[in-house]
């Protein structure tokens, strides 16, 4: 058995028949993870006594007679982001490293379990989610499975790893400037941050970056992504931002894949430099596109800048609530400097400066809506540059580039639906997304273009390190 090659349907169809038992594929995991996990630290917490006694319980119901749900018996990694019943929730962070088990899942793992998923651990996150790579004072870096020097991408690195690696078939991920998309790319999957409210981030508590990010899913491929979120999209009384169910089944959509009539492609939405060998790769999977039967126009501006000022102000100003309780405390001196430095940004944000922030994604969402009053899709690279070294920045032309995750956060600012898809590896043997995003609530447009795309494309072989 190897998760890499087998895909997240068939593997709990193999359940639902009698073909495999939940507890073998949990055992699997988790001897993939004791194999594997020294190399990526994918994982940073694992309970393998909860985990089998949860397979075990599938296994019982099976045999009772009980119908089993969509995900019976997958094995699926958690973000450290969110809550997990007996996990810690760290954020990746030292203040919250000893705090108490939760006692209650996210509505995500909740309604994951309930399709029949079996938890088997916590995957590693930058604290609070923060950053694009994925690292943190507690449990160290999470190195990229087809290359250790290399980063996974943040912030859901972990889970990315973790399924690049074969460790587990499915993690779960959130997305609130890229964050899905980002590792997805950097570990050769395919990836997928649904619209805004398709997942629901209600609960107890506040979402960390409100209408910025949405929760999802990473697998290996788009079709493995959207039998998942089929088991787990749909409105939830504490979110306020949740949408009703779809009419289309997801999963329905990617089995009859194909791209639509036109397709508006942007290599660097008017404002982002690209590494040329990362452009060249993408040009190449725009051909597939046209080959398919899309009319590709290349539309060299869709914003008139880069809207990192306005998301900034946005994410500044909810790290500054998630930490200002420890101004003034021995404590701020433990938080990651990206996070204090950014709160303290957010702390000198007037109201005023907020709401001008969220009128520009008011503007953004304009431009997206006369884009696609002629295009159905819009394609653009994932990142500027090839997965950068851990800890380092990306590289254009061998020249250092900061902001390498220029082409992902725009769509948080609008709530679109976006994916990513592997286009291909370079030279070096580094994966290389390209972005699909579709109009307001289209996630199916999005997602049976991945599907065709990447049908079309053929994936690359397994990461090198796995």
């Amino acid at each position: 058995m190897d998760f890499r090659t087998e895909t997240v349907e068939g593997l709990a169809e193999a359940v639902r028949k009698g073909e495999i038992t939940a507890v073998e594929l949990a055992a699997h995991a988790l001897a993939q993870i004791d194999a594997r996990n020294g190399d990526v630290n994918a994982f940073v917490a694992v309970d393998a006594e909860n985990a089998l006694a949860e397979a075990a319980r599938v296994d019982a119901a099976r045999a009772g007679g009980e119908v089993l749900g969509p995900l019976a018996g997958v094995p699926v990694g958690v973000k450290d982001l969110e809550d997990a019943k007996g996990f810690v929730t760290s954020f990746g962070s030292q203040l919250h490293a000893s705090d108490a088990p939760a006692r209650r899942d996210s509505i995500l793992v909740t309604r994951l379990r309930e399709a029949g998923c079996v938890v088997i651990g916590k995957t590693n996150t930058p604290e609070h989610g923060c950053m694009a790579d994925t690292y943190n004072a507690v449990f160290g870096p999470t190195r990229n499975p087809w290359d250790a020097t290399r980063s996974p991408g943040g912030s859901s690195g972990g889970s990315a790893a973790a399924v690049a690696a074969g460790m587990v078939p499915l993690a779960t991920g959130s997305d609130g400037g890229g964050s899905i998309r980002i590792p997805s790319s950097c570990c050769g999957l395919s990836g997928m941050k649904p619209s805004h409210g398709r997942v629901p981030t209600g609960g107890p508590e506040p979402p960390g970056w409100g209408d910025l990010s949405t929760r999802g899913l990473i697998a290996r491929r788009i079709a493995d992504v959207a039998y998942g979120l089929d088991a787990v999209i749909g409105p939830d009384p504490t979110d306020l931002r949740s949408l009703p169910m779809p009419e289309v089944s997801w999963i329905d959509a990617v089995r009859e894949p194909h791209v639509p009539s036109r397709i508006a492609w942007s290599p660097t939405l008017g404002y982002a430099p690209v590494d040329p060998e990362v452009l060249t790769i993408c040009e190449n999977a725009i051909s597939v596109l046209a080959h398919l039967g899309a009319e590709v126009d290349e539309v060299p501006r869709v914003f008139t800048e880069d809207p990192i000022g306005p998301w900034a102000a946005m994410t500044d100003s909810f790290n500054w609530r998630t930490v200002e309780h420890l101004s003034g405390r021995p404590e701020w001196d433990l938080l990651d400097p990206v996070i204090s430095d950014s709160a303290r940004r957010g702390e000198r944000h007037t109201a005023a400066e907020l709401a001008r922030a969220m009128d520009e994604c008011h503007r953004l969402n304009l431009r997206l809506v006369g884009l696609f009053h002629q295009y159905r899709l819009l394609v653009t690279p994932t990142l500027a540059t090839l997965p950068p070294l851990s800890g380092s920045p990306g590289l254009i032309a061998g020249e250092p580039d900061q902001n390498w995750v220029r082409f992902t956060y725009p769509f948080n600012c609008t709530r679109s639906p976006a994916a990513t898809v592997c286009a291909g590896v370079s030279a070096s043997g580094l994966p290389v997304g390209l972005q699909l995003i579709g109009p307001q609530h289209a996630d199916q447009v999005v997602l049976r273009a991945a599907a065709a795309l990447e049908d079309a494309l053929a994936l690359p072989g397994v990461a090198s390190l796995a």
